[in-house]
């Protein structure tokens, strides 16, 4: 069963899967609005409702683990 945590924020939806997300930790340096950390090993999207939809993350992430509305 695919372990996904989904954060959302206004019209905003971002999907991080737990089973392909290894903390690595590229989406909380690319994202330009601080959003992500990584709690416990894995990415947290907080204030979700700030994304800018700039896909950094997306396209950041090693493991392809984020799926966003908007990228």
């Amino acid at each position: 069963m695919a372990d996904k945590k989904e954060f959302k924020g206004g019209e905003i939806v971002i999907t991080i899967d737990y089973e392909k997300c290894t903390g690595s930790g590229e989406c909380v340096t690319a994202c330009p609005v601080d959003i992500y950390e990584v709690v416990n090993g894995k990415a947290v999207a907080k204030n979700v409702e700030e994304c800018v939809e700039c896909c950094a993350c997306v396209n950041a992430c090693p493991n392809n683990a984020i799926e966003h509305s908007s990228c």
